[in-house]
């Protein structure tokens, strides 16, 4: 299984509008945690300019779909989003190189 970077731009009002829209945001966060899609995720802070979501999959579709899905996305929150592929080489869960 491989790991997908999904990164968010976020809007400069970012932490001024997402309050109503956070429990719908970090419910679908659990759904996909729970399903062992999500990894990891969280904004970058000093500026809140950016958040990261690390996805486990055989594609980036999960990623895809969980941007698609996001009221923060639908809502303008985020500005611009994109998924990579991530090569990780040492973490919980991945065989260290050999």
């Amino acid at each position: 299984m491989a790991h997908w970077l999904l990164e968010y731009d976020l809007a400069d009002d970012y932490l001024d509008r997402r309050t109503p829209l956070r429990p719908e945001h970090l419910g679908l966060a659990a759904d996909a945690h729970a399903r062992g899609e999500l990894v990891l995720a969280g904004a970058l802070t000093d500026p809140f300019d950016r958040a990261l979501l690390v996805f486990r999959g055989d594609d980036a579709s999960a990623a895809e779909a969980f941007a698609a899905a996001d009221p923060y996305v639908q809502q303008g929150l985020v500005t611009g989003w994109r998924v990579r592929p991530w090569t990780v080489v040492l973490g919980d869960g991945v065989e260290p190189p050999g």
